[in-house]
């Protein structure tokens, strides 16, 4: 839309492409600034631009963004349509209202709209229109003029005043018609124009004594409009000297805010004449404008110019004061001169904060830089006075920077917290840079909105709860402390109950907890017998997108409470049970033991047993802690056969709960027999108090015996296998040394075979894995030996030995019939070992070695004299080893041949099994043995 003032040809085409040019090239940007000329008087409602159109926006954004229009001056004189993006009149526009006498009226205009924020600045340039007529400061003026005054004087006349400016202001001054006066009209400095009444003829008192003009001020309008001003001029006698100032123009500098009574300047005029004509009076000129004499005083005598209102720097800068001086003579004569005040503006301003547009509430993650507020500063004085500056107090995450004059902007510079801080009430400071500063200061309150950044918390990870077992539902059992520093909606709390690892049905079953408060409470009463810990996890979250939750682990442990009597494990209730009791039995007798269990725990299940009932009281006594039925005297004669016993068990709970056991104990006569088997009754219990003296004695001494063997052996080993390294290393010569007699054993000497084909047989520790080593007259050396075992014997001993017809180990020979046993007869574990079925004597070398080992064990036993081979008849120790049923009818007898060196005894059959006698000493033995047993 053009403005009206294009439309009405009061804007150059020039002009407007100018502004075209200017809009085209600035940016859209805040800084952007659009320019409207109108004319003054407008009626409301007047179009005055399309401010859309001419800055490239969004009409349909208008409403959203809420466009509005700013300015400084005190009434909204424009508006925005926001359907239209119109800008139009608002309320009048009287230009000498708003701009007094300045030759350019331009209203500056702020345009802002939210989210984002942006600023455009517009101007309104408001054209004068001759509405004011000129006028003069009085109804009539009156001039004494002598007639001695020569033609070609100059008289000053009222300067008439009109508001308009440029072409319609005043322009010009007409006169009436006369024949002495003629009208020059003047121009000052600045612009304004004047007139001065010039003497063309001179005045003659007697003609004529007084003259009646008209002035008329006439303005550049269309139409023009005029003011008169009727000018009544008498004529006085002559006075022929008329005062001079000597200068007609007086500078003068003054502060804005001097005091009343300041002295400005002092004007000086004279006068040659004599007497009252010379004497000089001082008066404000006819030219001066209104309000000069209310600024300004001036001494009628001295001439002394002072102040006296207040000035204002920002309302009239330079003051320009006309001062005439007159003599007193009888037709005073006066002189003019002009006097130029400069006002020096000081700073009596302080600045004026003007908050157009706040942001608030701001989220607590909000970027930096964000935009909270936009504010106008403004400073009414000048130059460094009016120069303004505004600061944040340090330390808050906001800061201000100026994208226009006298314009800041307030953005965040640092993360915002709420739950640090929720709100801000910022105290924004200008200051001016004038001296002394002046200060401004205002409140922008920024308020802080919350989001779900914080899970909920508690002070602590864990609880520990205890929990009576028969404890009543539905009772609260723990109150969780949880809370979230947020804000209410993103701090709204649910409370969840899971469980912990694979087991579930916990929190259905057992417990539940209440959503909202998070009290948990027992489904069921709890049973410590039953269960005794439950872990749990209590899940809170938050009411905040996303939801952030946090997990509390819960260890409910179920503590007991004395709700189960005693039991009793022995005797077994609802069985008889029957004691015996030797009669005669001494004091501290043991008869038997009653056995209670509690399924309680702690002291609940510490039991206490007591002799509740008894035929005989005084016969038995009972074990407080330990449940003992022991006789508290010697069983007399005269006690009862049988004795019926009420055991009472209680245990320590609180109350105190208790069953009861009942035992029957028979009296009984003492056998002889029992008496040779328990000579004493003391003696087991002298018995019982050494044996755990004697069972640590044994466990020492095995241990050490144990030891020693280990460390024997270690050293017997490391020494052979010395002994076979030097072997090895040893001359040839020493190979074939005799052993010594201690090296050796003689054996066979039965007269079977003749000296010069016994053998030394010699043994090592590891003969159960290799062959025995066997020395023969004439061998290479002993190594050679220890390869050939059995099979380098003589054929006769081999049979000798073995007794049958077999042939040595090499000579494979067809076995023997009778050497055949039954599978009970046959050699192992009691006849079960896996061999040969035909029931052949065994012919490797494992048991060959162990047959041996088994002879030379007899011979041994058989040294000691204490009994026979093996202990049995005629077994020679065989069927401990082959099976009960093998003896030593199977093997041929050769014991008579076999003597043990350094013993006298013969291995003999002693009576034995083969003439059918059967030792004097077995049936002694064997009774006592198993009376042994049986004990």
């Amino acid at each position: 839309m053009v403005p009206e003032a294009w439309r009405g040809g009061l804007v150059s085409t020039g002009r407007v492409v100018g502004v075209l040019l200017l809009l085209g090239a600035l940016h859209k940007a805040s800084a952007a600034v659009i320019r409207y000329e109108i004319l003054e008087e407008r009626e409301k409602g007047f179009v005055v631009g399309n401010v859309v159109r001419d800055l490239g926006l969004d009409l349909g954004s208008l409403s959203a963004r809420k466009l509005r229009v700013l300015s400084r001056a005190s009434r909204r004189f424009f508006e925005v349509n926001r359907e239209t993006g119109e800008m139009f009149v608002n309320d009048r526009l009287d230009r000498e209202e708003l701009c007094g006498t300045l030759p350019s009226c331009t209203v500056t205009l702020e345009l802002v709209m939210e989210r984002p924020l942006e600023l455009f600045s517009a101007e309104v340039v408001i054209q004068d229109i001759n509405d004011n007529n000129p006028s003069f400061p009085t109804r009539e003026m009156k001039l004494e003029i002598s007639e001695a005054v020569a033609p070609g004087t100059r008289f000053p006349l009222e300067s008439a005043h009109d508001p308009d400016v440029g072409s319609n202001s005043l322009q010009t001054y007409e006169l009436s018609r006369n024949e002495y006066f003629a009208l020059r009209v003047q121009t000052r400095e600045d612009s304004t124009k004047y007139a001065e009444l010039v003497l063309e003829r001179a005045l003659d008192q007697e003609r004529e004594a007084s003259l009646q003009l008209v002035l008329t001020a006439l303005d550049g309008g269309t139409p023009a409009r005029s003011a008169s001003l009727p000018i009544r001029i008498i004529v006085l006698d002559a006075n022929d000297n008329a005062p001079t100032f000597n200068q007609s123009l007086y500078r003068a500098r003054v502060l804005e805010d001097a005091p009343p009574g300041t002295r400005v300047v002092q004007v000086r005029a004279t006068d040659l004449d004599e007497g009252p004509n010379g004497e000089i009076i001082y008066s404000f000129g006819s030219h001066n404008r209104a309000g000069v004499r209310e600024l300004f005083s001036l001494d009628l005598i001295t001439g002394v110019l002072t102040v006296k209102g207040r000035l204002d720097f920002e309302d009239t800068k330079l003051h320009e004061i006309y001062i005439q001086a007159k003599d007193k003579g009888a037709n005073p004569e006066g002189a003019h001169c002009k006097v130029l005040v400069e006002v020096v503006d000081v700073n009596d301003n302080a600045p004026e904060i003007t908050v157009t547009s706040v942001y608030s509430p701001v989220p607590e993650d909000a970027p930096l830089g964000t935009v909270i507020a936009l504010l106008s500063v403004t400073d009414l004085d000048s130059g460094e006075n009016g120069l303004v500056t505004c600061e944040v107090p340090p330390g808050l995450p906001f800061s201000l920077t100026s994208s226009l004059k006298n314009y800041f902007t307030l953005k965040t510079s640092s993360a915002l917290d709420r739950e640090t801080v929720p709100e801000y009430n910022l105290s924004i400071t200008a200051r001016d840079a004038g001296t002394p500063s002046l200060s401004a200061l205002t409140t922008v309150r920024v308020q802080v909105s919350d989001i779900n950044d914080n899970p909920p918390q508690s002070s602590q990870s864990s609880y520990d709860v205890y929990v009576e077992e028969n404890n009543l539902p539905g009772v609260p059992i723990l109150n969780l402390s949880v809370w979230d520093p947020d804000a209410p909606q993103n701090a709204r709390l649910s409370f969840f109950l899971l469980e912990q690892g694979a087991e579930i049905g916990l929190v259905g079953r057992y417990f539940t907890i209440n959503r909202d408060s998070g009290v948990v409470s027992s489904l069921v009463p709890l049973d410590y017998e039953d269960r005794r810990e439950f872990e749990l996890t209590a899940h809170i979250s938050d009411g905040g997108t996303p939801v952030l939750a946090t997990n509390i682990s819960l260890n409910i442990f179920v503590t007991d409470r004395n709700d189960n009597a005693p039991q009793v494990i022995y005797p077994r209730p609802g069985q008889s049970s029957v004691e015996m009791l030797p009669r005669g039995a001494a004091a501290g007798h043991v008869v038997t033991r009653v056995v209670g269990w509690d399924p309680d725990a702690g002291h609940n299940a510490w039991l206490s047993y007591s002799l509740l009932g008894a035929p005989n009281q005084s016969l038995f006594a009972v074990g407080l802690h330990t449940g003992q039925v022991s006789t508290a005297r010697p069983v007399q004669d005269t006690d009862s056969p049988r004795q019926t016993l009420t055991v009472l068990i209680k245990d320590n709970g609180e109350p105190s709960l208790s069953t009861t056991a009942t035992l029957t104990v028979s009296v009984t006569e003492e056998s002889p027999e029992a008496r040779a088997e328990f000579p004493s009754s003391s003696a087991p219990g002298e018995q019982n108090k050494n044996l755990t003296f004697y069972l640590l004695l044994s466990l020492i001494l095995v241990s050490v015996g144990f030891a020693i063997t280990v460390l024997g052996v270690i050293i017997f080993k490391v020494y052979k296998w010395k002994q076979s390294r030097d072997l090895y290393r040893a001359p040839v010569s020493s190979l074939y040394r005799t052993p010594g007699p201690s090296l050796h054993a003689d054996a066979v000497r039965g007269g079977l075979m003749p000296p010069h084909l016994y053998h030394q047989v010699y043994l090592t520790t590891d003969s159960r894995r290799s062959d025995p080593l066997l020395k023969k007259p004439g061998a290479a050396s002993p190594l050679a030996s220890r390869q050939n075992t059995l099979r380098s014997c003589d054929p006769v001993f081999y049979r000798q030995v073995l007794g049958a017809e077999s042939s040595p180990p090499g000579q494979q020979a067809p076995p023997n019939t009778d050497w055949r046993f039954s599978q009970a007869q046959r050699p192992g574990t009691s006849g079960s070992q896996n061999g040969d079925e035909t029931g052949t004597w065994p012919n490797n070398q494992f048991d060959t070695e162990m047959l041996q080992a088994m002879i030379l064990a007899s011979a041994s036993e058989a040294a000691d004299g204490s009994s026979t081979l093996g202990g049995g008849a005629g077994t020679m120790g065989l069927s401990a080893r082959y099976g009960p049923q093998f003896t030593l009818q199977h093997v041929p007898d050769y014991r008579q041949n076999v003597y043990i060196p350094g013993s006298n005894a013969t291995l003999t059959n002693a009576a034995g099994k083969r003439d059918g006698k059967t030792p004097a000493s077995g049936n002694g033995n064997k009774k006592k043995s198993g009376k042994k047993e049986k004990k």
